[in-house]
């Protein structure tokens, strides 16, 4: 079993250490907090939300001084960066940056600050941009824009939308007050939009002047200064240098504060971590004196963890298996190449209380199935190398990560294996090159067989294989039966579908069915071939009168049992899904044939091998990714539908121990 098991701890310590404790704690990351069973009379809990709230503020606080940093001076990273893992940082550099978060916090302001300020300066250089084109137009305009006129006259400065000449002003003007006086009108400038024009009458006709203008669709322009329009755009023209200078001078003072990228980074873990040990201690149960704390450990790990703790504090602990009834969290360890595909299986669903963890059985079976969809040498080749050079450059990378590129690596491996044995590399390369520019035909033989010339060898390969998977899948629930002392499960639901399977392909063998698919003559003695019926029979008469065997009316018990027969065909479907390796399988050899295919049509010389290389490289990059993709996908698919469907359910809850989850940098913990 690779699941760990789980035992309860109960910590009983004095108050004073409580923090002290779950640094620790959180420092060995072992410890999942559960106190629902550590209440009793006389305890409280202790309310952390206000301290909460002033760590989450400092993390925000420091979260947009990084903002601004990135924003202003962008951290260099390479296209592999996500590879890179967390920083690991030593203790000493770790403890001076936590000694010195007072200052490190007031620069994180200080340049928010500064970003604040020089946003300010960025709106105004937009308003006084826009205040410029408004006042663009009236640059021939020798007036100040809030003239008004004299005692005896009256202008008018202000514009019409659309473009007209002074006649066509003036007539308008006619049409609206035809007992006007001669009124001087002046055209400043127009566009395909607007008329800027001013117009001077009489004081005392101003006010129908005012009339016939606005009937004519005058408008006096509004946010503009009083001032002359090109004596205003100088000084607009004067304020913007002196703000793009001051932009300037805050973009270098951001730019000194750029030192401070690792210690905001630092800092802001630091209260991340102490956000996490406030809110574990939200759920400890206290008196004045004391705390209580209790939860989920893996039993490997108790006695470490116990040891350390009674040395180094006054407390007592108590580690003890569970009830019988409760459900432990789940935490999977199946070594570093099985436990390549635990992302696999978490994804579909944890083992759930009593269920087999098959993790290490899929293993075997993921990176063969996968190797076989893929099924070729060079392929496999440049994915296993990729992988592992990856893991060995990367040390630090996320854990899924590892695991990932882990399974890949084994998954090439298997890729190379089947490769070799079914003669592709690159498709037919070696054959179309040395066709095409050596003039000489070369091809590297296959180990087994080249599943292009002979597709159904192939097909009862995939479906053989299909069947020692799905048989598997079986084994396991038989063995689950027999471990729970279920005897009666495991001889109606295993044994006799075991049977009833066993007895149907001793059947097909030698049928002329199965020659018309495979081309292959099987003939059975008399006696074999008897037994093969019998196996049959029982186990088809057995699971009919034993599948609905929790219900005591006859009747519908052997409804249940010949509803429980009638899954032979999915027996069949699950066993046709293995066709899929055939297909996959093809699919990789053939696009890489036509993309050499494609690549030599442009015949032998440097023109040919140029062609050649790029269609090559083009082609087999793409024919890599899709079918990569492919057989991921589909390798997935019948663990998930036809492996699991036979025994697995699922649905156990994953392990969330107290743990250090920053976000930049790992602390390098002092040995316990």
């Amino acid at each position: 079993m690779s699941v760990l098991q789980m035992q309860r701890i109960s910590i009983c310590a004095m108050k004073k250490d409580r923090k002290a404790i779950l640094k620790d704690l959180q420092g060995f990351g072992a410890i999942e907090i559960e106190t629902s069973k550590a209440g009793g009379d006389g305890l409280t809990k202790m309310d952390t939300l206000e301290d909460r709230q002033k760590f989450e503020k400092r993390i925000s606080v420091l979260e947009q001084a990084l903002d601004v940093l990135q924003e202003k001076t962008p951290e260099k990273t390479s296209m592999f960066s996500s590879l890179e893992g967390k920083k690991l940082v030593e203790q000493d550099e770790y403890s001076k940056v936590v000694a010195d978060h007072v200052r490190i916090l007031e620069a994180a302001g200080e340049l928010i600050a500064l970003r604040k300020k020089q946003s300010e300066a960025l709106a105004e250089t937009v308003r006084l941009q826009t205040q410029k084109e408004i006042l663009r137009p009236w640059l021939a305009l020798d007036i100040p824009m809030s003239f008004e006129g004299t005692k005896a006259a009256r202008v008018f400065i202000g514009s019409i939308g659309s473009v007209l000449n002074q006649d066509e002003i003036a007539g308008q003007i006619a049409e609206y007050a035809p007992d006007l006086s001669a009124a001087d009108i002046e055209i400043v400038s127009k566009d395909k939009d607007q008329t800027c024009l001013t117009v001077v009458c009489l004081r005392e006709e101003a006010d129908r002047m005012e009339e016939a203008l606005r009937a004519a669709g005058f408008a006096k322009p509004v946010n503009v200064p009083s001032g002359i329009p090109a004596e205003e755009i100088q000084k607009i023209e004067e304020r913007l240098d002196d703000i793009r200078q001051e932009i300037h001078k805050i973009t270098g003072e951001i730019i000194k504060k750029s030192d401070e990228r690792s210690s905001f980074k630092l800092l802001s873990d630091y209260y991340r971590m102490k956000v996490q040990r406030y809110e574990a201690l939200s759920e400890m149960p206290q008196t004045k004196q004391t705390f209580v704390l209790s939860g989920y450990i893996p039993a490997k790990l108790a006695g470490k963890i116990s040891g350390y703790l009674n040395e180094k504090y006054s407390l007592f602990v108590e580690v003890k298996d569970l009830e019988e009834e409760e459900e432990a969290p789940v935490l999977l360890e199946n070594g570093k190449a099985a436990g390549s595909v635990e992302g696999v299986l978490a994804s579909f669903g944890l083992p759930a209380k009593g269920e087999m963890d098959p993790t290490k059985i899929m293993f075997i079976f993921y990176v063969v199935l996968f190797g076989m969809m893929l099924s070729d040498a060079a392929y496999g080749l440049i994915v296993s190398v990729a992988c592992f050079v990856l893991l060995k450059k990367y040390p630090r990378m996320s854990e899924s990560m590892s695991k990932s590129l882990r399974m890949f690596m084994y998954c090439g491996i298997s890729t190379l294996v089947w490769g070799i044995l079914f003669g592709g590399y690159f498709g037919d390369v070696v054959d179309v090159v040395s066709g095409v520019f050596f003039g000489h035909e070369v091809s590297i033989p296959a180990l087994w067989f080249i599943p292009l010339n002979d597709p159904m060898r192939l097909l009862i390969f995939s479906m053989l294989l299909g069947m020692i998977h799905l048989f598997t899948g079986l084994g396991i629930k038989g063995y689950m039966c027999i471990r729970d002392k279920r005897y009666l499960d495991f001889f109606c639901d295993v044994v006799l579908w075991y049977l009833l399977l066993i007895g149907l392909i001793l059947m097909l063998l030698p049928s002329s069915l199965f020659y018309s698919i495979s081309q292959m003559t099987i003939v059975f003695p008399p006696a074999l071939q008897t037994l093969s019926k019998g196996l049959a029979i029982i186990g088809a008469v057995g699971i009919l009168l034993m599948s609905g065997r929790s219900s005591k009316n006859p009747g519908l018990r052997i409804a249940l049992g010949a509803y429980d027969l009638y899954n032979i065909t999915g027996w069949l479907s699950d066993v046709l899904s293995y066709s899929r390796l055939l297909a996959l399988g093809l699919a990789t050899g053939v696009i890489a044939s036509v993309v050499n295919q494609m690549g030599s049509m442009a015949g032998k010389g440097i023109f040919g091998a140029i062609v050649f290389i790029i269609v090559f490289i083009i082609g087999h990059v793409f024919n890599l990714a899709i079918n990569l993709l492919g057989a991921y996908v589909h390798t997935n698919r019948l663990q998930y539908v036809e492996f699991f469907g036979k025994f697995y359910e699922g649905g156990g809850r994953e392990f969330h121990p107290l743990r250090a989850d920053t976000k930049y940098v790992d602390i390098k913990e002092e040995t316990k």
